[in-house]
């Protein structure tokens, strides 16, 4: 399948693109090209190839929802440039 320049316009228009008439030519090499490796593909035999697990297919794999990070306080406020007891000091910003 090859596009001409009056279905590039078309395709253009619906897109609301403008496009000039050397563009058009351009776009329709360029389409025509990737038509192309689409082709390509559909000659390739794939029927003894088993489906890829869609999102359809497959279950989602769930884990408990426990808390795995607890009781770190020291640990995170080590990073703070300043703290005052167990929180985060930062500047005041409205007066």
């Amino acid at each position: 399948m090859s596009l001409d320049a009056k279905k590039v316009a078309r395709i253009a228009r619906l897109a609301r693109i403008g496009l000039s008439d050397a563009e058009v030519e351009t776009y329709r090499r360029e389409m025509d090209g990737i038509i192309g490796w689409v082709d390509q593909l559909n000659e390739v035999d794939v029927t003894d190839v088993p489906p890829m697990i869609g999102s359809e297919l497959a279950s989602a794999r769930l884990r408990k929802d426990e808390v795995t990070d607890g009781n770190r306080q020291e640990a995170v406020l080590s990073n703070a440039p300043e703290r005052e007891g167990p929180f985060y000091t930062v500047p005041k910003v409205v007066e």
